[in-house]
């Protein structure tokens, strides 16, 4: 296999406005997401993910790692074994996100609630302040248990309400009898549209 850094390299974008296109790779990295800033590849015949980070976003790559740093070893979260000026290598977490939950109709338990205020509680013991918490940065793994990824915002200062508006939201819709087996994609993203345009008043 190669280097993590000549993986990184082979990575090239083109700007389309505000955004980035994929342009070239190494035939070892596998597309497996693309974000606000970066793409994620899985390594071929590894259990690794590599993030690749756009021009306009390599400083996020630096932050995120120290916060993978501070994090170490633990459950709840990947687990760091490389960073550069523009990438970082975590564990592949096969799974679901939460937004693919909703969307598949996989039951959303109790359980996997408590377990992301632990993974939040950890964070915090650390010194860290988790922040940009939201459906898709939360995986539900193969053996029903929960994984956080996504951790650039972690140490930001000011207060996120995002988790705790998702939290009362699952209590007071999610759990209700009226709430779909299975919620469609657009729908979820127009929520989320209006949400982050404070046009949907945050629970109190």
């Amino acid at each position: 296999m190669a280097s993590f850094s000549s993986l990184a390299q082979s990575v090239s974008f083109t700007s389309q406005g505000s955004s980035f296109r994929l342009n070239d790779k190494h035939p070892e990295l596998e597309p497996i997401g693309k974000g606000r800033s970066a793409y994620a590849f899985k390594i071929k015949e590894t259990n690794l993910v590599i993030k690749v980070f756009f021009p306009s976003f390599e400083s996020v790559a630096k932050e995120e790692a120290d916060v993978y740093k501070v994090l170490g070893q633990n459950p709840y979260y990947p687990s760091l074994y490389d960073s550069g000026d523009r990438y970082l290598v975590i564990d592949y977490i096969s799974g679901d996100t939460l937004f693919d939950c909703l969307v598949k109709g996989i039951e959303i338990r109790d359980e996997y609630i408590h377990e992301i205020q632990q993974a939040l509680l950890y964070a915090r013991k650390q010194g860290l302040n988790p922040a940009d918490i939201h459906l898709k940065n939360i995986i539900l793994t193969k053996d029903k248990s929960i994984k956080m990824i996504d951790v650039a915002r972690f140490r930001q200062h000011q207060k996120c309400r995002r988790w705790l508006d998702l939290k009362k939201a699952y209590t007071k819709i999610y759990k209700k009898w009226f709430f779909p087996n299975k919620t469609p994609e657009f729908v979820l993203n127009l929520i989320a549209f209006f949400y982050k345009r404070r046009l949907i008043p945050s629970f109190r």
